[in-house]
């Protein structure tokens, strides 16, 4: 089970054609307490790159961005009651949606965990 990075801070993790999505714990540090998520529904198409969810803190709130092509295939729906799993815990529990991979190439993209702490290291 590999855990692939975005330069937009979320996270996919495949099993078989499905992944899950969420955002890292740099992001979720960088936001602030987690108070509102905005998942997507079940059955939406969505494109590499497209803004399919919504994360609001007591900073800013945030486009969540799908790291690959694909149809949802289900939200996190305990988020609306508990955001604060995103704080919590941000590459479990705090996962923002799955989604079923129209197209596996959109994964090379993506950068391993290595990869991933050189780019958070270079924004500081």
């Amino acid at each position: 089970m590999s855990v692939k990075y975005s330069n937009e801070h979320e996270w996919i993790r495949v099993e078989g054609d499905v992944g899950t999505v969420g955002i890292s714990p740099y992001a979720q540090e960088q936001l602030g307490d987690v108070v509102f998520v905005d998942v997507p529904q079940a059955g939406r198409k969505v494109t590499k790159g497209e803004s399919v969810a919504v994360v609001e803190s007591v900073k800013a709130a945030s486009d969540i961005y799908s790291p690959a092509a694909g149809e949802v295939i289900e939200a996190n729906a305990a988020l609306a009651e508990t955001p604060g799993d995103v704080n919590a815990d941000p590459m479990g529990k705090g996962w923002f949606f799955k989604l079923r991979l129209g197209n596996p190439a959109d994964l090379d993209g993506l950068m391993d965990q290595a990869a991933y702490d050189a780019f958070v290291k270079s924004l500081s």
